[in-house]
């Protein structure tokens, strides 16, 4: 069949891929993509959120299936658009309906579907312009730190967290009275801070079933020990070792089945994947107990790049069964080795930063995969930065240790003017390991 998918991250090279893998897959069309995607199929110059262009495309092009990578189109109603299209309504469009969008489109919509539906998350309140000055009341009633969420999508710059109350009260005038964050920051939520330590799992559901893909943990500080500002994401690590059968299970049982049978009971139309952000966090009898600290409604980047390459079943095969409501009956098989990705960003970001820098190295790159994050092909032909996340190296083995080795010696080998990686990812864990 034919398969258009849209997003240009390291998340749609990844995805990309293993769609070009699959036996079922006659052409594949990214869009708009990067260099990197280019060698998995045709890049197309085309907008996500244009959803015309892309309907035009889709009949133009006897497109069968479109797989949404960003968040951005899936919260803008790309799959409504499609349902409601006489041409494209019986296309396979992997991703949810704008209502189901909405767990992540909605921090207050994500709590009160959890409230619903009785999955542990941390205490919160929301507030508007109108009613700031009960929030400030509920900030002096929480202990430090304290959480600020901006209700709405702001390119993953809207949580703050913050240890005095004198900055809580300052940031929370400045997002509601002042729009630090645009219309995402015209409602805040402030919840409870869970001590613990984070993690994702992912989940692909025909709306009724599902199927667990691998945990990981990502690192969103750009500086060494988790220092600095934050990113898009730094490195991913698959899976995460505390993550064992027993704390999967409180998983499955206390959040993905009564995620799923929520969105069934509200008839919330859902086929896609969720990204559950959770916190691990020790229980009164010392094991870890996991709450939800966000819902997402795609893959993650960059632990798409460290969770697609351990799938080894036909991801289209996949994506056909969750289209038809017929996930129960496929087979979900995953390498058991560890994968561990590492980012290459360029000089200055995640504030301004270059582009144009010609990369070097990548040709010397074998045996680890290296997916194109903010890349392009300039005239010349050559592959240059074009975006602040540049490429990242991920690589598989037997143990956390070698997976970390191969990608960072992996990284040494590419180069531009003022390339910059973290040197500690998943070091955290190494220490975890050692300490159990």
């Amino acid at each position: 069949m034919n398969i258009l998918l849209l997003g240009s991250g390291g998340r749609e090279h990844a995805i990309a891929a293993k769609i070009a893998e699959s036996k079922l897959c006659s052409n594949l069309f990214i869009a708009p993509g990067n260099a990197g995607t280019s060698e998995c199929g045709k890049n197309v110059e085309m907008k996500v959120d244009d959803f015309e262009a892309i309907g035009r495309f889709v009949v133009e092009n006897d497109i069968e299936m479109v797989v949404v990578g960003p968040e951005a189109p899936l919260v803008g109603g790309i799959g409504d658009y499609f349902a409601n299209d006489s041409k494209l309504k019986n296309v396979a469009l992997i991703g949810p309906s704008a209502q189901g969008a909405q767990l992540e489109g909605s921090k207050d919509f994500a709590k009160h579907f959890m409230e619903r539906h009785n999955i542990p998350t941390a205490s919160y309140r929301t507030f508007t312009k109108k009613t700031i000055n009960q929030g400030f009341k509920y900030l002096s009633t929480l202990e430090p730190p304290y959480v600020l969420k901006a209700d709405g999508l702001a390119a993953g710059k809207g949580v703050l967290i913050i240890d005095n109350i004198d900055e809580a009260r300052n940031e929370l005038h400045l997002m509601l009275d002042e729009a630090k964050f645009g219309n995402a920051s015209q409602s805040v939520v402030i919840e409870q801070y869970l001590s613990g330590i984070e993690l994702s799992v992912f989940v692909l559901t025909d709306g009724k079933h599902y199927k667990i893909l691998p945990s990981a943990k990502d690192y969103k500080r750009i500086g060494e020990g988790d220092t600095g500002l934050n990113t898009g994401g730094m490195g991913s690590v698959s899976p995460v070792p505390f993550a064992d059968k027993a704390f999967m299970q409180k998983v499955e049982q206390r959040i993905i089945a009564p995620t799923v049978k929520g969105l069934q009971k509200e008839n919330i139309g859902y086929k896609g994947f969720i990204f559950v952000g959770l916190m691990a966090v020790k229980g009164e009898d010392g094991t870890m107990d996991p709450y939800v600290i966000e819902y997402n409604v795609r893959m993650g980047d960059p632990e798409t790049e460290s969770v697609f390459p351990r799938i080894k079943s036909d991801v289209v095969e996949l994506f056909e069964a969750t289209w038809k409501g017929t996930l129960n009956q496929t087979t979900l098989e995953i390498d058991e080795r560890t994968a561990a990705c590492v980012m290459l960003v360029a000089e200055g970001y995640p504030e301004k930063y270059r582009k144009g820098d010609v990369i070097g190295g990548l040709e010397m790159v074998k045996e680890p995969m290296v997916f194109h994050a903010g890349t392009k092909l300039n005239d010349s032909g050559d592959i240059v930065t074009n975006g602040g996340r540049v490429v990242c190296v991920t690589s598989l083995a037997e143990s956390l240790p070698e997976a970390l080795l191969k990608s960072l010696q992996a990284a040494e080998t590419i180069k531009w003017k003022g390339r910059y990686y973290r040197h500690d990812i998943g070091q955290d864990l190494l220490k975890l390991i050692i300490n159990c």
